[in-house]
C-alpha cells in the first residue's frame, strides 16, 4: 500500500495554473495534452530526488549533487541524493497521458514543464503494482542522470518529509522501463542490492591500470 507525502501547495497551484492557461507559461503543452478531450487532472504527486556523485557522468550541471563514492582503500560509499522537484501525473479519463514537473525557485515552487513518453506509463504501472504490496511505503522517484535511469523509490518511513532523508536499507527501488542494460525493469530491488550495481557505473574511469591501457578487465 502507498502513503504519499503531500506536495507543497504552491507546486500544485502552479501546475493547475499551467493547465488552465497554457499561454501563460513558456513551455507548450505536449501532443497528448493538446489532443486530450475532457478535463485534465494533476494527480499522484511524487517528490523527484536525484542521485549522483562528484565527477561522475551526468553529475555536472546538476546543482547540489555532492559526495564521492570512493573512500578509504577504494571502498564505495553511498552517493548523495537531493530533492530536484515534484512531479504530477496528468490524468485524462482513466489514464495518465503526460506529467508536469515543478521546481524550487527563489520565489518558491513553480511550474517547470510538461512532458510525455515511456516513463509516464511506466510510473503509473509501478505505482499500481506497489499499491498491492502488503507493506506500507511512501512513494518517491529517484533519478540517476548518469545512467539515464529513473526508479520508483518506495520509502519505508511513511511519515517522513518527502523532501528529506536518504534511502534506507529496507527501502525498495523499482527501475522504470526503459532501464539500463543489465538492470531489470519493473522489478523491486532492495536498496542494498541495487546501489552496489549502480554506484560503480557512476564512478569516474580509472586513470591508471589495465583498463586505461586497453587490457581486458577481470570479470
Amino acid at each position: 500500500m502507498l502513503r504519499p507525502s503531500p506536495a507543497p501547495a504552491p507546486a500544485l497551484r502552479s501546475v493547475l495554473a499551467a493547465l488552465g492557461s497554457p499561454t501563460a507559461v513558456r513551455e507548450p503543452r505536449t501532443p497528448a495534452l493538446r489532443a486530450a478531450q475532457g478535463p485534465l487532472s494533476p494527480e499522484l504527486p511524487l517528490p523527484v530526488h536525484v542521485l549522483g556523485v562528484t565527477g561522475a557522468p551526468g553529475a555536472a550541471g546538476v546543482p547540489g549533487v555532492t559526495g564521492d563514492v570512493t573512500g578509504v582503500a577504494g571502498q564505495h560509499q553511498p552517493p548523495r541524493t537531493r530533492l530536484a522537484g515534484w512531479r504530477f501525473l496528468i490524468r485524462n479519463g482513466d489514464r495518465a497521458i503526460a506529467a508536469a514537473d515543478t521546481m524550487l525557485t527563489p520565489d518558491g515552487w513553480s511550474f517547470s514543464h510538461f512532458f510525455e513518453g515511456p516513463y509516464v506509463s511506466a510510473t503509473e504501472r509501478a505505482l499500481i503494482q506497489a499499491e498491492a504490496l502488503p507493506t506500507a511505503y511512501q512513494p518517491r522517484l529517484l533519478s540517476v542522470p548518469g545512467l539515464y535511469m529513473l526508479t520508483l523509490w518506495l520509502h519505508t518511513d511513511t511519515e517522513a518529509d518527502g523532501a528529506t532523508t536518504e534511502p534506507g536499507p529496507d527501502d525498495l527501488l523499482v527501475p522504470l522501463a526503459p532501464a539500463p542494460p543489465g538492470i531489470a525493469a519493473n522489478r523491486p530491488y532492495r536498496v542494498a542490492d541495487l546501489l552496489p550495481v549502480i554506484v560503480p557505473r557512476l564512478s569516474p574511469p580509472p586513470l591508471f591500470g589495465s583498463a586505461a591501457l586497453g587490457e581486458p578487465t577481470p570479470a
